[in-house]
């Protein structure tokens, strides 16, 4: 078996009940959005700014590096979800409103609603036994859309 494939197994194990999917599916990638988003928050030295860029986009790259390593579908799946976080990131600072402060409220509020789908499902979310999981969910969550649309990653 595929690395990927045992993961996304193994992560998916609990991950069975319907309540608890519908929730990740919002859940999911709103925390890889405002994990961006926070990570984009924090200031940056100056030889970053000279080239526009933010800790959020170092970060990303060895994150997608992890993504492409495991599944070529899923890496560009991911990659694609990074631009379109980048993306609401800006509009959110455009809009004046703090990036970090709207970040830290989706934050807690998706953590809550993940809690609240474990609890439904009885079981332990995937990270408590293996941090790896933190960055599976959102390959999981592709997982789910590239079948429908009949890609195998």
């Amino acid at each position: 078996m595929r690395r990927v494939d045992a993961l996304l197994t193994e992560y998916g194990e609990s991950h069975q009940n319907k309540t608890n999917i519908l929730i990740h599916v919002v859940a999911v990638p709103a925390i890889y959005f405002v994990s961006l988003a926070l990570i984009w928050a924090v200031p940056t030295p100056a030889f970053l700014d000279y080239f526009d860029v933010t800790w959020a986009h170092v970060i990303a790259l060895p994150v997608l590096w992890y993504y492409f390593k495991l599944s070529g579908p899923i890496g560009a799946a991911m990659t694609l979800l990074t631009i379109a976080c980048f993306g609401g990131v800006q509009l959110v600072e455009r809009s004046g409103i703090s990036v970090w402060q709207f970040s830290v409220v989706l934050f807690v509020v998706m953590w809550i609603l993940q809690f609240i789908g474990h609890h439904i499902e009885g079981k332990k979310p995937s990270f408590f036994k293996d941090l790896q999981f933190l960055l599976i969910g959102p390959a999981w969550w592709w997982g789910h859309w590239l079948k429908r649309l009949n890609i195998h990653y």
